[in-house]
């Protein structure tokens, strides 16, 4: 038997079909509640896009403890193997709107939220484990690069390049964007990273330095240039058909959740800075250390209240998991929670997808717009604390973490020293990509670079020059071989019909 239709206040309807009118051939009159009620709803359906990540997909699913992280971290999650929790994932591209097409050459966001007992703890990464810029001073300038031009509207290599030789920062992150990793075949085959420098707290209150990788367990697979821009002719959503189709017939991706652990002192020491979001730790020096499993089983029943409405934030953390003098990380800890209250509304974290589902939520949060739940303080008469009343919300003392041991003169630092930004881009470049992938490096970045002014490449071959000179020569030899190609096809004449 069907359900009978009703308004949204509950109402029964008993036509869908048709406005009210004054007669047959007569206008439409003012008191059809319901027509008013569905236009003035499909006004609303959209709200703002995520400034950046706009474009994503995900999916839910389970995380499990394969292996004793305790003396690393008192977090109830891990206190004991074969524990699980719910999880939530969204992967996304970083620079491209909402319609953009699925197979863009881009950063990709990976994201996790656990439900864990002990409240919500969201990973905010992407599929790189560093970033372009270590200061968040400089995060809106560089993501204005990745937009669009406030004349044209069209996107900007020459304001990409621009930014990224006068930050030479950048240049370990583009390398690795431009490089065969820069466009996944979908979220399925590739790793992610927290990429941030967290921290880990144990039962005796000690602290460690960690990062989380996330280990994929499909194979790595990506896309080049050509094959991506022979997929987007033919499709734009090749990234959510593959990762919905895969779970909805029962090939359910995973990840291996790691983490590399430095003690705590041992960054005062360390020759490189363990907080610069644009290095990485060796891991020879810090191995991967297995924690759990991620599984991804169930698409979610509707898209927009699951994957639209989520909201991640590395402020969402628990006990035994904490923050870092990484600046980009302190940064982001109050932006990402702040484009959800703009996105979403003061209560965001209470729609289903971002409450939590294993852990009891108290809090003195009043009023608002769309304040749709009741009062969570534990007692009718407990609107603010400290109050007298038996049973209401009180903070828990036992959940206090470790102080920080480092501290220093509050002032604007430079972080590096002239050559510490070209040293892990030129292993990465000598090291760890043979001659092929170096080739197709220097083609996919001099194709990026084919709109830009002169003076803008000569900027950025001179920084390419202070990683190896390899690297600038092959990239400006790809460059002027474009040149000369475009050149020959513009001086080619056209035929014209008889």
């Amino acid at each position: 038997m069907s359900k009978r239709l009703t308004t949204t206040a509950g109402a029964p309807m008993p036509t869908n079909e048709t406005s009210k009118t004054a007669g047959s051939r007569g206008p439409v009159l003012l008191d059809d509640y319901q027509l008013i009620e569905k236009l003035a709803h499909q006004n609303r359906e959209r709200i703002p896009e995520r400034a950046v990540h706009a474009k994503g997909w995900g999916a839910e699913g389970t995380f499990t403890v394969t292996h004793d992280i305790s003396q690393y971290s008192c977090a109830a999650i891990f206190s004991e193997v074969g524990k699980t929790c719910e999880i939530l994932s969204r992967w996304s591209t970083v620079a491209g709107e909402l319609g953009a097409a699925d197979s863009e050459r881009d950063v990709r966001g990976f994201s996790v939220k656990f439900y864990t007992e002990e409240g919500n703890w969201d990973v905010v990464g992407n599929n790189t484990p560093i970033f372009f810029v270590r200061d968040a001073y400089k995060f809106p300038d560089f993501i204005r690069t990745q937009k669009r031009h406030p004349r044209t509207n069209l996107r900007s290599p020459e304001a990409m390049f621009d930014f990224w030789a006068a930050q030479p920062e950048c240049v370990h992150q583009v390398t690795i964007l431009m490089s065969d990793r820069g466009i996944p075949v979908n979220p399925m085959h590739m790793h992610g990273y927290g990429s941030h420098t967290y921290s880990m707290w144990n039962a005796k209150g000690e602290r460690h330095w960690v990062k989380f990788h996330f280990r994929c367990q499909q194979e790595i697979r990506n896309r080049s240039n050509e094959d991506a821009e022979k997929l987007i002719g033919s499709t734009r959503e090749n990234f959510q058909e593959d990762l919905f189709n895969a779970i909805e017939g029962g090939d359910y991706p995973k990840w291996e959740l790691n983490i590399q652990v430095m003690p705590e002192a041992e960054a005062e020491t360390c020759g490189f800075n363990p907080f610069d979001l644009t290095k990485v730790w060796p891991h020879a020096d810090y191995p991967l250390i297995p924690v759990g499993m991620l599984e991804f089983n169930r698409n979610p029943d509707n898209y927009f209240q699951s994957i639209e409405n989520a909201a991640y934030s590395p402020s969402n953390k628990i006990p035994g998991i904490g923050f870092s003098p990484d600046k980009m990380l302190q940064a982001r800890v109050f932006s990402y929670a702040d484009a959800h209250r703009y996105r979403l509304g003061t209560h965001y974290e209470a729609l289903p997808v971002n409450a939590p589902k294993a852990a009891p939520m108290h809090h003195y949060h009043k009023d608002g717009a769309m304040r749709f739940f009741p009062q969570q303080t534990g007692h009718p008469d407990a609107y603010y604390e400290p109050n007298q009343y038996e049973g209401s919300a009180r903070p828990d003392p036992s959940v206090q973490e470790p102080p920080l041991r480092i501290s220093g003169d509050a002032d604007r630092y430079v972080q590096e020293e002239a050559d510490a930004d070209y040293i892990q881009p030129r292993k990465l470049y000598t090291e760890v990509f043979d001659q092929a992938q170096r080739d197709r490096l220097h083609e996919n970045m001099a194709g990026a670079m084919a709109p830009c002014s002169e003076s803008v490449k000569e900027r950025w071959y001179a920084v390419l020059e202070k990683v190896h000179p390899d690297y600038a020569a092959g990239v400006r030899a790809a460059c002027e071989k474009d040149e000369v190609a475009i050149s020959v096809t513009d001086e080619t004449p056209t035929k014209v019909a008889d």
